[in-house]
């Protein structure tokens, strides 16, 4: 019946008026009861210049040292990867170098045994030496040997054309 009312007592106001609306807001609507929608909002203060500064720099400075830290760790990760690369290179070349070693300690050995049994420089021109005065000996002996030889062919050739009977010794 309030609405009813209204909407005659507004037709007779625009009736005198010209075309002009107002807006307006009766007694009813505004002791009309609202629902509870809990307790209000508590209203955030606006960052000042200040303080937005301070949480910007203290973001930031972490964000950085969060990628620094990152970057660290996988250079660090990097370098130990490299120096665990040269360690298990240098063990390799060691264990080469370890085995040319054994190699030559055994062919000094073998070198060392060697020179022991052969003979030096002055062994062999001494056993020349002797091996030329052998041979002169034997070369000497031949001689006198053949010399004989022909002294009895000699003597030989006498008894059968002499018919003698001495033979020399």
């Amino acid at each position: 019946m309030s609405a009813g009312l209204r909407c005659i007592a507004a037709t007779s106001r625009s009736a005198w008026r010209p075309a002009t609306r107002t807006l307006s807001t009766t007694s009813i609507l505004r002791n009309e009861v609202t629902p509870n929608l809990g307790p209000s909002p508590v209203q955030k203060r606006p960052i000042g210049g200040f303080r937005g500064g301070i949480v910007g720099f203290l973001f930031g400075f972490s964000l950085a040292s969060t990628f620094a830290a990152y970057q660290l760790l996988e250079e660090y990760q990097q370098a130990s990867a490299a120096l665990q690369s040269s360690v298990e290179e240098l063990k390799l070349s060691t264990e080469t170098i370890s085995s040319h070693i054994r190699r030559i300690e055994a062919v000094e050995k073998d070198l060392k045994a060697l020179s022991g049994a052969s003979a030096t420089k002055e062994d062999i021109s001494r056993l020349k030496t002797e091996l030329k005065k052998i041979y002169d000996g034997l070369h000497v002996e031949f001689l006198d040997l053949r010399t004989h030889v022909w002294g009895m062919q000699q003597d030989l050739q006498a008894l059968s054309k002499k018919e003698s009977t001495q033979v020399r010794i």
